[in-house]
């Protein structure tokens, strides 16, 4: 009887196991993958190529962006700006220029709010409006979404990817929005940097004092400083 009791009871326990992990399928939300939601943003780009990519996040500093084009023109090089709808919609002429001198442009939202706070009606609209208005301004179609402050939640990516967008993270920080040093800058973007890095910058007089240093940094590696798109697609060439 003891062994018959046993073998009930680990039966038992292992059909209510069975039943959980069906569940645990079974409920997830419709068109929703099994793998983590990190899997479905991309905090770097390819790993085996000889790609880095400067992300510069605008919602103020224009008085600066001049300045930062003409040190990627002097380069040779083309960056990804992700920029701010209320700010776009104030600085029609910048964003143009940013488009006409070849670089690509992303989207960061709307208003500038915590993503990850709204539910997916909320984050649609801020990405899909922010997208409207760059399409209106330039003519191009936008693809890249990196959410403010990086928060995100299930509603950001399911809303970001029904539209249409790659979600966009970063693997380095130069925190020159609080930290207006172009050395410790320069000691951020560049310090352990490897192919696929994507790092983040914003609009700042540091910032523009640092980025000559840190393209020159970039060459003498043997990295090749690339938009986003083609970074994380991992395409040959520059």
């Amino acid at each position: 009887m003891k062994g018959r009791t046993k073998l009930a009871l680990v039966t038992n326990a292992c059909l209510a196991l069975l039943v959980l992990a069906v569940a645990a399928v079974c409920f997830l939300p419709a068109g929703i993958p099994a793998s983590s939601l990190a899997d479905r943003v991309y905090y770097n780009g390819d790993r085996e190529g000889v790609r880095v990519s400067l992300m510069f996040n605008v919602y103020w500093g224009g008085e600066y962006l001049g300045g930062i084009l003409d040190v990627l023109e002097a380069y040779g090089v083309y960056a990804t700006f992700f920029i701010g709808g209320c700010w776009a919609d104030d600085n029609a002429e910048l964003v143009r220029e940013i488009a006409e001198r070849g670089h690509e442009l992303g989207n960061h939202g709307y208003f500038h709010k915590d993503q990850d706070k709204l539910g997916y009606d909320g984050n649609a609209e801020e990405i899909g409006s922010c997208g409207k208005l760059l399409y209106t301004l330039t003519g191009r179609e936008v693809t890249l979404f990196a959410p403010p402050s990086g928060a995100y939640s299930e509603d950001t990516v399911r809303a970001a990817e029904e539209l249409g967008y790659s979600v966009i993270l970063w693997s380095k920080d130069t925190i020159d929005w609080r930290d207006h040093d172009a050395t410790l800058i320069y000691r951020r973007a560049t310090e352990n940097v490897q192919g696929g890095d994507l790092v983040l910058m914003h609009p700042t007089a540091a910032t523009l004092e640092a980025l000559p240093s840190v393209l020159a940094q970039y060459a003498r590696l043997g990295l090749v400083q690339s938009v986003v798109s083609a970074n994380i697609a991992g395409e040959s060439g520059a």
